[in-house]
This record gives C-alpha cells, sequence and structure tokens, in this order.
C-alpha cells in the first residue's frame, strides 16, 4: 500500500491568478491529492436551472496539470440562499421544534424530497460533465453527515416519511401495515399508548414526560436510513458515469447514522481528525487529561476512529481532513507542540491509512473559519505545520510499502447499540460509544493492536479475543458464531439487554448460548459511589447483579459477582475503572495466549504489518524497554531496523 498526502483547497474563496502558484506549491510540498467543491453550490448553481462550470473546470484543469489528483466533493451540505425559498419546508427542525436557519450549514431535512431532488440534479450535472475527467481521481458525497446534531429532523416530512417507514418495518396484508402488530412490538398497551392506524403516529418530540422507548428506537432507525438513503442516491448517480472511487467524510463520535450501512454503498471511508479540537469538545476526559494533553490531544481518540474507519471502509481509508494547527470552534484551541502534525500523520499511516489530507491549504481571511490554521497563513506564509507536513512527504517517499496485517483482538462496534443506549441510558451521562472506548482505550494501554468489527461479522478466523460491550441487541447468528469460535470472547455490560424493539427479552440476558449465566437485575452509580473490587480497581457508573452456575471470576470486595466464564465466553456486568478494566483485560489477554504490556501514560503501540510504530503522546522524553522517545516522538521498527 502506498501512502500519500493530500490538502483541502477553495478555489472560488481565491483569485485566479493564485491558482497555478498555490498548485505548484503543493505540488513541491509532495502532496499528491487536493479536494474541492464540496461547499461551492452557490457558484456551481448560482440561480436555479443556471449552472456555472467553467471556474471548475478551469481550477481542476491547474491542478490537474500540476501533477495532482482531485477529489471532487458534491456541494449538498451546503444548499444556496434560493434553495430556501424553493423549499421553505426544507429545512430541518429540532427536538423542541424549532427550524433551523439559513447562514451557516447543513440546515437541511434528510427527508424532504424537493431537496433531495435537487440534490440529484445538481450531483447528476456533476457526475456528467467531470465523471471521465482525468484529473478527477475520487469523488467525497456530502460533508461530514450528522455533524452539528444534523442527522434527526423533528419536520413534517420528517413525520410523513417516518409512517411510511413504519408501515414497511410492521408490514400488513396491504399496503396499510400492521397496526396491531406495533402496538403489540412497542408495548402500547402501557398508558394507553394504542394506535388505530399509522397516521396516528407522531414523531417522539415534545412529550409530557418521557416517549415510548420503542417509539424513539424506531425513529432513530429511521433517521439512519434516511442518511442512508440519502447517500446511496448520491453514490449511484456518480457510478453511472464515473468509475473514481467514492468516500464520505465522517466525523468523530458521531454516532446517529449506521456509518456501516452508508459506507456499504462506498468505496473508501474517510474522517476528519481534530485531535485538539476533539479532546475537550468530544473525548469527555477530566480536567487533568485534558491539562496533560492539551497539546498533543488523547493518545487513543484518533486511533480509534482510524480503526473504526478502516472497518467501515472494508480495508480502504482515508483521513480527509487533518489538523494542522489550533482549530476555531473548540472551548479552547491551543496550538499543537512541535512533531504532532507529523506524529497524527504516521499513526493514521500506521493504522492503514491510504491518504492522510491536512485542512485546509491556506486559511480563510473571512467568515465563521478565520481562526482555523492551514498549511498556510492568509496571507501565504507558510503556517508551522507546513514544515512538518513537508518531513511526513518526504520520510513516506523513503518508508516501504506494507500491508495491513489481521490483529489478534477483535472489538465489536454497532451503531444500533449507540442509538438504543441513547434511548435508554439508565444513568446520566451514560453512552454505549463510552463504554467501547473505555474497552478500547485499556485494550491500548496493554500494547495491543485492535480490529473494530462490523456487527455482521461471521468471520473471526485468526481472532484470539473477541470483546462485545454493551451490544444491547445481540442477532442470536453473531451470539452463535462467536460461541461456537475458538477465540476467548468477553461480553457484557448490557449485551443482549434488550430485544430488537427494545424490550427486555426472556430468557433474561444475556441468553448466551452455553453460558449459564443470568442479569437478575441492574443499577446506575452516582460518581461518588464506586464499588471496590477484591482484586483491585473499582466498578462505575453500571453494575449488574450476576446469577448462575458459571465460573465466578471477578468479584467486589463483599464477594459479589462481577464477571462469570463458563468455556471460551466471559460475561462482565460492570462498567469498570480503568484500572479494574486493564487488569481483567490483561487475564483475558493470557487466556486467549496474548502477550500484553504495561506502557507508561502517553506511550502506545501499533503494529501493522511488518511494521511496529511507537508514539510518545506525552510532553516530556519517555524510556520504554530499552527505547527513547523525545516528546511528540514517532519511532518505526522494521524488519530492516528502526526508522
Amino acid at each position: 500500500m502506498r501512502r500519500t498526502l493530500g490538502t483541502c483547497y477553495y478555489p472560488e474563496h481565491w483569485p485566479r491568478e493564485m491558482w497555478a502558484q498555490d498548485a505548484r506549491r503543493m505540488a513541491e510540498t509532495g502532496l499528491t491529492w487536493v479536494r474541492i467543491g464540496e461547499f461551492a453550490w452557490s457558484r456551481l448553481e448560482p440561480q436555479p436551472g443556471r449552472y456555472e462550470f467553467g471556474w471548475l473546470d478551469d481550477a481542476i484543469a491547474v491542478l490537474g496539470n500540476a501533477g495532482l489528483r482531485v477529489v471532487l466533493g458534491t456541494p449538498t451540505a451546503t444548499p444556496p440562499r434560493w434553495m430556501i425559498g424553493r423549499h421553505p419546508d426544507m429545512l430541518a427542525v429540532d427536538a423542541a421544534g424549532r427550524p433551523r436557519k439559513f447562514g451557516s450549514r447543513r440546515h437541511y431535512c434528510f427527508s424532504h424530497e424537493g431537496y433531495r431532488q435537487d440534490c440529484a440534479a445538481i450531483v447528476s450535472r456533476l457526475a456528467e460533465r467531470y465523471g471521465a475527467n482525468p484529473h478527477v481521481a475520487a469523488w467525497q458525497t456530502d460533508n461530514e453527515y450528522g455533524c452539528h446534531d444534523t442527522t434527526i429532523s423533528y419536520s413534517d416530512a420528517a413525520r410523513r416519511a417516518f409512517r411510511i417507514w413504519l408501515r414497511n418495518r410492521y408490514p400488513g396484508a396491504g399496503n396499510d401495515g400492521d397496526i396491531a402488530a406495533l402496538n403489540a412490538a412497542w408495548g402500547n398497551v402501557f398508558w394507553s399508548m394504542e394506535y388505530d392506524e399509522f397516521d396516528q403516529i407522531d414523531l417522539p418530540n415534545l412529550t409530557v414526560t418521557e416517549p415510548n422507548p420503542s417509539h424513539v428506537l424506531a425513529f432513530r432507525r429511521f433517521s439512519s436510513d434516511q442518511v442512508v438513503a440519502f447517500n446511496r442516491m448520491q453514490a449511484e448517480i456518480i457510478r453511472r458515469h464515473s468509475t473514481a472511487p467514492i468516500a464520505h467524510n465522517y466525523m468523530g463520535r458521531i454516532t446517529e447514522f449506521d456509518h456501516f450501512k452508508v459506507g456499504a454503498d462506498l468505496d473508501i471511508a474517510s474522517w476528519d481528525s481534530y485531535p485538539l479540537g476533539f479532546l475537550e469538545d468530544r473525548v469527555g476526559a477530566g480536567p487533568a487529561h485534558q491539562r496533560a494533553f492539551a497539546r498533543q490531544g488523547d493518545p487513543d481518540f484518533q486511533a480509534f476512529h482510524h480503526d473504526l474507519y478502516r472497518a467501515v471502509g472494508r480495508g480502504r481509508w482515508w483521513v480527509m481532513e487533518q489538523q494542522p494547527g489550533p482549530v476555531n470552534w473548540a472551548p479552547h484551541n491551543p496550538g499543537p507542540l512541535p512533531g504532532m502534525v507529523r506524529l497524527w500523520s504516521w499513526e493514521a499511516f500506521a493504522h492503514g491509512a491510504e491518504a492522510v489530507c491536512y485542512f485546509r491549504w491556506r486559511q480563510a481571511p473571512f467568515a465563521q473559519e478565520q481562526l482555523h490554521s492551514g498549511l498556510l497563513r492568509p496571507d501565504g506564509v507558510d503556517a508551522p505545520g507546513m514544515a512538518e507536513a513537508r518531513q511526513v512527504a518526504q520520510e513516506i517517499r523513503d518508508a516501504p510499502d506494507v500491508a495491513p496485517a489481521r490483529a489478534a483482538v477483535g472489538l465489536v462496534f454497532d451503531y444500533d447499540a449507540d442509538f438504543a443506549w441513547a434511548t435508554q441510558p439508565h444513568g446520566a451521562g451514560l453512552s454505549y460509544f463510552g463504554l467501547v472506548f473505555d474497552t478500547y482505550r485499556a485494550l491500548r494501554a496493554l500494547g495491543l493492536s485492535v480490529d473494530i468489527l462490523q456487527p455482521d461479522c461471521r468471520d473471526f478466523a485468526g481472532y484470539r479475543l473477541i470483546l462485545a460491550p454493551g451490544l444491547m441487541h445481540m442477532p442470536r447468528a453473531l451470539g452463535t458464531a462467536l460461541a461456537a469460535g475458538k477465540a476467548q470472547v468477553v461480553l457484557g455490560p448490557r449485551t443482549g439487554a434488550r430485544n430488537i424493539d427494545m424490550a427486555i427479552p426472556v430468557p433474561l440476558p444475556p441468553d448466551f448460548p452455553g453460558l449459564d449465566a443470568t442479569v437478575s437485575h441492574v443499577e446506575s452509580l452516582r460518581a461518588d459511589m464506586p464499588i471496590p473490587l477484591l482484586s483491585g480497581g473499582q466498578v462505575v457508573h453500571y453494575r449488574e447483579h450476576l446469577q448462575g452456575d458459571a465460573t465466578v471470576v471477578e468479584q467486589t470486595m463483599d464477594g459479589a459477582a462481577v464477571a462469570m466464564c463458563q468455556g471460551n465466553v466471559t460475561y462482565l456486568g460492570a462498567w469498570l475503572d480503568q484500572p479494574a478494566m486493564r487488569r481483567f483485560l490483561a487475564r483475558a489477554c493470557d487466556q486467549a495466549g496474548i502477550a500484553t504490556m504495561t506502557l507508561p501514560d502517553g506511550l502506545r503501540v501499533r503494529d501493522c504489518g511488518g511494521e511496529r510504530f511507537w508514539f510518545n503522546y506525552g510532553a516530556e522524553p519517555v524510556t520504554f524497554d530499552g527505547l527513547s522517545l523525545a516528546p511528540a516522538g514517532v519511532l518505526r521498527q522494521t524488519s530492516r531496523g528502526q526508522g
């Protein structure tokens, strides 16, 4: 696999006489890719049906003639102002019933048919015009689905589409669906919530108290499916005219739609990596952790998403936007520690990225992102990140090609489980993502490389340890495949806790083949109510009370079971703090025959084919096992030695 670099460029922001010079400098920097067009709808179609592609023709030619490969974005994340006059009801509506306004981006509702038709029209025009262009080497659909809380809309268009979706989910003899089946599945006899027909069903917002969780979960699934359908529409249009691969740029900790289903219609998964912005905005770490890594980013957050999007892309993935300096949108926006832009780039390559593209080429002197750094300052002078981008470009030219290898550890991630946890978290601040990320963090602290697995995965050959924490609804086929495999399996907490319609199943969970363990009842814990464990560490956030004849392998100080094991399956009925999680997972690795390490805080390792990478996220030098790394240091070990 060849490693490449790129950048994001907005020719419509700059005078034409600058384009050729910018393109030449990009090529001289060592960049291969340049993404353009994803926010340019008002310049491509300034009035309905009046298209102006001449400037884009010229921009693509200038970039391509400089030896750059263009990623052309569809502009549907930024519908122009005239679109609101054309479709006044296309605006997304928040949970409080307030429509979004024009003046930013992502203000559309995925369910609005008129808007979808206009999106199909502009995408068709682009695909027809540039599908065979030799310089257009890849496509990007839209931009950052779900960012700014824009997946779920409570609009009239969404209400109409949701009712159709429900009819299809609970089909009857005719086209009207089986309302009795829906009432039974949702338990609508409770509080007299029964419906006589599908057109009586409203959206689950603005209710007096909490709405039926089955209703909420169904609406979340519907909202996810609307994103999938919107993206599929664009991908199908592009494929009719182009053989170039198609990507979408996902974001960090956006879980309101199923990225695996979106990715099934694409060739490449990409994501936008902003380590310093995410540290305060999305990681969920405490003040001390944020202070320690303020200029480096969390040691595990980027790596988790690298592994996640490698799974979404079925092996093909990029970083479409890599932070090269301070951003503008987080609670605080420090600059990165010297060396971190290089570290972030190499970390992505270590996890199998084909390309890392820096956002953006030149810092904008106007509008919302004036304080968002680029590789260049607004005056065209190199910004601090440029030197590190050049260094990475030189290093990847000299580095050998590498083929990623399957890890020994697999971690199942399920967007539908996140929908269910968000519907019924059972405790303030509890989330499926948080549980899975805590598990991943502990695995990384043990020096392990991890593959993220899709929930429909049935090929577990080569894995020695598979974890499925918090998989709220576990399909019977997945449970059977895990039980029949040779790997050690760790489940829970909340694995198998609900059926497909968000009801507690009987037999009680986890109801896993060959495991004699039952969750009798559950409780969520206050932050000041941790439960000490006999072997060290604590239960935090959430605890299940376990019964059964499986062997107890983890217990509280008063002897209550916390984890039970039978055969190759262990059920963990609690959310553990990091010391306990690392100890618990080290035991599971030992049973699976996987060697572990005890890494210093901030030091991480990643195995990638014939290479091993070491990354020091710490602000101080670190020494481990005879290796020494400077702050923000990267060490690459190959069969030929160290690089």
